[in-house]
């Protein structure tokens, strides 16, 4: 294996021609058929053709998922059932769908504004997974407006709607805020690097906190504007990207050369989950320490 690399060429061939049990962590923003202009890909494929790529795809990602990963994915109102079905059919088990609320949406005429997609979290072994709880709690209601005394002092784990605002800070989410309100990317944004579809770099990072250690394996089949790769980099993860298009290749590599790894003192606790037992749930639950129930 060679990491820390993208490659060019169709996901599915590329995905087969990798190691099985490979990444700890696969996220995926595939194309939503719904007309995007790509330069090379064709986003108005008939249902049924859109489909069965589907399932090519989301079989050699799963394929290359190690037996503790987590596989993420984030897709449309149009085909969200149909991927959720499908990842199900796959033996994985879900652990959230995400909604994922942003500002700048769509403007429609004809019906409500569109402004959200899914994001859904699963993972191959139900007891066996990164979830680090440590990089993404918040303080809780309790803390920050009720002052009671029962709140845990450690903050509490974020909602699973996401919002952050464009005028917020650059650590992206408020120390009192615990949904994640997340922008798209617009065209005025520091972020922006030319892609008609982007994803924001504060719903990666959220992600690849939470769900992979330092040193783990990441892959995104459809790399995009390069997200996911620029992300995990600067959080000392291994990556891996495929994109289909040599024109958006060229572009995330130049974005790559601009990011550096962040080597400040990390906030992340490693763990693994694992099953909880007589005395463990508030205690897993609320971040603390088993003795601390006594």
């Amino acid at each position: 294996m060679v990491w820390d690399d993208l490659k060019t060429g169709d996901c599915i061939e590329q995905l087969n021609s990798l190691p099985a049990e490979t990444m700890d962590l696969v996220f995926a923003d595939p194309p939503f058929n719904i007309g995007y202009e790509y330069d090379v890909y064709q986003d108005r494929r008939g249902r049924g053709e859109y489909l069965a790529w589907t399932d090519r795809w989301l079989a050699a990602a799963r394929r290359v998922m190690k037996p503790t990963g987590a596989f993420w994915v984030a897709i449309g109102d149009e085909y969200a059932a149909e991927i959720k079905v499908r990842l199900d059919s796959l033996g994985l088990t879900m652990r959230n769908w995400v909604i994922w609320h942003y500002t700048f949406g769509v403007s429609c005429t004809r019906k409500f504004n569109r402004s959200h997609a899914h994001l859904f979290y699963y993972v191959a072994d139900a007891k066996k997974f990164t979830f680090n709880t440590d990089t993404i709690r918040v303080p809780s209601a309790r803390q920050t407006t009720y002052g009671d005394r029962r709140a845990n002092p450690v903050g509490k784990l974020p909602d699973d709607t996401w919002v952050l605002r464009p005028q917020e800070s650059e650590g992206h989410f408020q120390a009192d805020a615990d949904t994640w309100a997340i922008s798209r990317v617009c065209g005025t944004f520091k972020e922006r690097t030319g892609h008609p579809c982007q994803m924001p770099e504060a719903v990666l990072e959220r992600i690849i906190e939470s769900t992979t250690n330092i040193g783990d394996t990441v892959l995104d089949p459809f790399a995009g504007s390069g997200t996911t790769l620029a992300v995990a980099k600067r959080l000392r993860r291994r990556f891996l990207g495929v994109e289909l298009s040599d024109a958006y290749a060229d572009g995330i590599r130049d974005r790559l050369q601009t990011v550096q790894p962040d080597f400040g003192t990390s906030k992340q606790r490693e763990t693994i989950s694992q099953p909880r037992v007589p005395g463990m749930k508030r205690t897993q639950a609320a971040g603390l320490k088993r003795t601390e129930l006594v």
